[in-house]
């Protein structure tokens, strides 16, 4: 029998490895959803100390949901485009570029304002860039 404990920490290390990010910059916030466990992977950028949403997924259970989460981080670089996204945060003078893997440009929103007030933060330019 497998120590879930373990298994967690092998596979959170594995996902943190394979983004080439460490602990402090990674964070995995699991909670309840309906009978699932909802895993949110959150990047906190050590430069301006903002976090965003990498992604998301749900699982039966927290080990669930970490595989699912390591089967996304290898391979999401080949399913989903970049954009590269202007902002500010309110109260800032500096102007801030940051980079989202998305379907398309709302979702690319969507990471950005993840647990935020949309008043928080003014977006300049959303822009796709072009794939290699």
């Amino acid at each position: 029998m497998e120590d879930l404990h373990v298994e967690s920490s092998r596979i959170q290390k594995q996902i943190e490895d394979h983004l080439g990010m460490g602990p402090g910059n990674l964070l995995f916030d699991f909670r309840q959803l309906d009978g699932r466990v909802r895993l949110d992977l959150i990047t906190v950028n050590p430069r301006h100390h903002q976090s965003f949403l990498l992604r998301y997924e749900e699982g039966h259970d927290r080990l669930d949901a970490l595989r699912k989460m390591l089967a996304y981080v290898k391979d999401f670089r080949d399913t989903e485009s970049s954009y590269t996204i202007q902002w500010r945060a309110r109260g800032d003078r500096e102007l801030q570029t940051s980079y989202f893997r998305a379907h398309n440009a709302y979702e690319a929103l969507d990471k950005l304002y993840y647990g935020r007030d949309l008043n928080t933060i003014t977006v300049f330019s959303v822009v796709l860039n072009p794939s290699s």
